[in-house]
């Protein structure tokens, strides 16, 4: 079977097997137990616009999870099927940022491209973060200053609390060459961010709002 889900899909249908797994541990009536496994298929199948027999027979089998063992084996399966964010390479990174002229180019061989929405990384000696998505229908790089702060606070990105840090990219607005800047508060650790990103609408938006 061809990959046909997406990162963001992956860790919503993650999220749904734990809601799945604890209300079997802490749910007695099968009625119940019947009505939260319609609810779980029902949100996973409205994630997707089509879906082929074959694929609609995969995503069903949600509903024999009852355990952390069958939910991760479902989920290992699942992984296979997920669509790795476009490859990169060195040579686009450097195309999408052609005015940093000393450009820290994150670990690309250690990365599992199936595991991110966007690619996000760190220069911490610059005080950067660099971020490069699918925008328009093709790679957009975008490029801000970024400082940690020591409060947890709510990721603009993934849109979940956790350890978050001050993105602030510069916009040219006039033809007088006024700069705006733009402030966010996102995580720190952008494949931790990829990872507890379970939809696209708020990344869209970060994208769309650094943008313009």
């Amino acid at each position: 079977m061809e990959p046909f889900i997406r990162n963001d899909q992956y860790n919503f249908i993650h999220y749904q097997i734990k809601v799945l797994i604890n209300g079997y541990s802490t749910v007695n009536d099968p009625g119940v137990l019947d009505a939260l496994k319609s609810l779980v298929r029902d949100k996973i199948f409205n994630l997707f616009d089509e879906l082929s027999a074959e694929q609609v027979r995969m995503l069903e089998t949600v509903v024999y999870v009852k355990d952390s063992e069958q939910g991760q084996d479902y989920l290992t399966e699942l992984r296979e099927l997920v669509i790795p964010f476009q490859p990169v390479s060195e040579t686009t990174l450097k195309k999408l940022y052609p005015k940093v002229k000393k450009l820290k180019l994150p670990g690309l061989s250690d990365l599992d491209f199936r595991e991110l929405s966007y690619l996000g990384w760190n220069d911490y000696g610059q005080e950067s973060k660099y971020i490069v998505a699918h925008y328009d229908g093709k790679l957009k790089g975008l490029k801000g200053t970024f400082k940690n702060s020591s409060k947890k606070g709510l990721c603009s990105i993934c849109n979940t609390f956790g350890n978050v840090g001050m993105y602030v990219s510069e916009s040219k607005k006039s033809s007088q060459g006024t700069y705006i800047k733009k402030g966010n508060y996102i995580c720190q650790d952008s494949l931790e961010c990829n990872g507890k990103l379970r939809d696209l609408v708020k990344l869209n938006e970060f994208i769309e709002r650094m943008n313009h």
